[in-house]
């Protein structure tokens, strides 16, 4: 048979893996907790492939590539769309019944309106409309059964959304990676989802089942075209890091230096083509129900994700997104970003600098180390700050996994996978959308949501002013420690249903990794503000922004050049005044 040696050869190097295995977990812990390297010449995967076997790794994994296309057509085709769809319609039905009673009194306001409208016209209309009553009456009853079967009573609500949470990550790392990635974006949305499934999705950061090593050493032979052993001196065999895309080793270069290897699951890229042709077919039957798009642009997060997570496919791009990242932060003697080894990295091998530190939610550890975990966090936002309102490129996945504090205290930025991008439009409506939040400014609030394209188009400004008001007011004068976010769901649920806010697609990476930043700000900081902690940061970054846009304006005009616009007086004062503050609070 055609791939019959091959699988010989792998049932070598597995019986032989396993016997490595063994005694690596046998082997002393070295001092910085991992497994000791092994030194590649000794590994299974160096004795076994020769040169010659290359060529069949890379047919093996061909095949195996068009086998998982294959799953996507036919038969097998439409069981995957089935079980794609029962989740997440299991999924909607479940979060549509946890906010029942909201949809309830939607239902109510609409049959009353109807029936305001039937008096006005025939006998026959009203009896149409108390016929239309006792159907939702009767659905009511449905529902109310439905979500006693499904959420429980009100005494065993939350270990119910538990088992729920928990039924959903199984099902995500079940479907696979597009999902796991999914999943992940998901955890993050404590807008969209009760408290227990954020909980729940978060572990999806890190706790990702890992591939056999087998494998991940075909695909580095495989993709660097030599031998493990002429390009790692040691390997350690166990992954340090499993991740829904990829996983990582540390090992060591010939030339001496530490680095981690990140090697990308098996077919992947089929994968994910075949997963985003299914939610392409969801997220068009969703849009015939505009009532599912109100609060979120499903298609453009789809068109966003789609775009996203095939540039994070590709190691070669994640590798210049590092160094386009260390260039941004060459003169912040804080701030590390690992350095990449491109003689052994390509689109799905990625070989950097191995980073020893501490995670920056490991508050005992950091504590130990005599570094305070609220300055790390401080600088956190600062340097995002400074990649939102001043660089225009930003790490889009900021969970704790992917930022470490090293031992002499600087913050080291790593997984450049996912980056998000931000016109310069964009960024200088969101630094007058902070104009407003430190003026105090509702109507001029309302004015950005509408301008980001957060509300519904054709939404009157003054209509959401009051609103805003009560949305600004609540999250200005509360420490975020006090907030809990289901409560502040299910409190605001009435105002997301009568003014439809939204999250547009351009925002979805920019929310998430706010989001995650406020909750690593929550856990290292029990006072700790978001409003409060970005306010000087962000006044720094968007005087030097707005000073240097002003003084091109002021310069163009006493010089003739009207092209260089119209000078806005009302914006130049609030900048006027800002500054002054600024400096009178430095001064103290």
């Amino acid at each position: 048979m055609r791939f019959s040696h091959r699988n010989r050869l792998e049932r070598r190097i597995d019986r032989r893996m396993n016997e490595l295995t063994t005694m690596t977990a046998e082997k002393a812990v070295n001092g910085n907790g991992h497994l000791a390297t092994v030194a590649t010449e000794s590994a299974p995967i160096a004795q076994y492939v020769t040169n010659e076997h290359l060529i069949a790794e890379e047919k093996f994994l061909t095949h195996k590539e068009s086998e998982v296309e294959h799953r996507y057509t036919g038969l097998r085709g439409y069981f995957r769309i089935f079980h794609v769809s029962a989740v997440i319609g299991k999924l909607a039905l479940y979060l549509y019944l946890d906010q029942y009673e909201t949809h309830r009194k939607a239902q109510l306001r609409y049959a009353k309106e109807r029936m305001k409208t039937a008096e006005r016209l025939t006998r026959a209309a009203v009896i149409g409309e108390k016929l239309y009553g006792v159907r939702l009456w009767f659905l009511h009853q449905i529902m109310l059964l439905m979500r006693l079967l499904m959420l429980g009573s009100e005494t065993n609500r939350e270990v119910n959304q538990e088992k729920q949470a928990v039924w959903l990550k199984d099902k995500l790392i079940e479907l696979g990676p597009t999902f796991i990635k999914i999943g992940q974006s998901m955890g993050t949305r404590a807008d969209l989802l009760p408290l227990p499934f954020v909980v729940a999705l978060g572990e999806l950061q890190d706790n990702v089942p890992p591939f056999s090593n087998e494998i991940a050493f075909a695909r580095i032979e495989k993709e660097l075209g030599r031998k493990i052993n002429e390009v790692y001196r040691d390997f350690e065999m166990q992954p340090v890091a499993a991740a829904s895309l990829g996983q990582v080793y540390r090992a060591f270069l010939h030339s001496g230096e530490e680095v981690a290897v990140k090697v990308q699951r098996p077919n992947l890229e089929a994968t994910i083509k075949g997963d985003l042709k299914i939610l392409k077919k969801v997220a068009n039957f969703a849009e015939r129900f505009p009532q599912l798009n109100e609060n979120a642009d499903w298609s453009g997060m789809l068109r966003e994700f789609n775009e996203t997570i095939h540039e994070e496919m590709d190691y070669a791009a994640e590798g210049k997104n590092a160094e386009r990242f260390r260039e941004s932060f060459k003169n912040w003697d804080n701030v590390h970003v690992p350095k990449i080894y491109w003689n052994a990295t390509t689109s799905k091998v990625l070989t950097m600098e191995f980073i020893h530190g501490t995670k920056v939610t490991d508050l005992v550890e950091l504590e130990r180390q005599s570094i305070s975990p609220e300055k790390v966090n401080r600088l956190l936002i600062r340097t995002y700050l400074k990649q939102l309102l001043e660089d225009g490129f930003f790490h889009a996945d900021p969970h704790p996994g992917n930022l470490l504090v090293m031992v002499d205290g600087r913050l080291a930025f790593f997984d450049f996978g996912m980056v998000g991008r931000i016109t310069p439009e964009l960024q200088s409506k969101m630094i007058d959308a902070f104009f407003n939040v430190v003026g105090k400014d509702p109507a001029g609030i309302a004015q950005n949501l509408i301008d980001l394209d957060f509300l519904k188009p054709g939404t009157d400004a003054k209509s959401v002013r009051p609103v805003v008001e009560k949305m600004f007011e609540f999250h200005l004068n509360l420490k975020l420690k006090d907030v809990n976010f289901k409560e502040l769901t299910y409190d605001l649920a009435d105002v997301m249903y009568d003014y439809p806010f939204r999250l547009p697609s351009n925002f979805t990476y920019i929310m998430r990794a706010l989001m995650t930043l406020e909750g690593i700000g929550i856990i290292t900081d029990p006072e700790f503000n978001f409003f409060e902690t970005a306010k000087p940061y962000a006044k720094e970054f968007m005087l030097k922004r707005e000073g240097a846009d002003f003084r091109k304006m002021f310069v163009d005009k006493i010089m003739g050049r009207e092209d260089g616009g119209k000078i806005d007086w009302n914006r130049t004062w609030k900048l006027a005044k800002m500054a002054f503050k600024t400096v009178l609070n430095t001064g103290k």
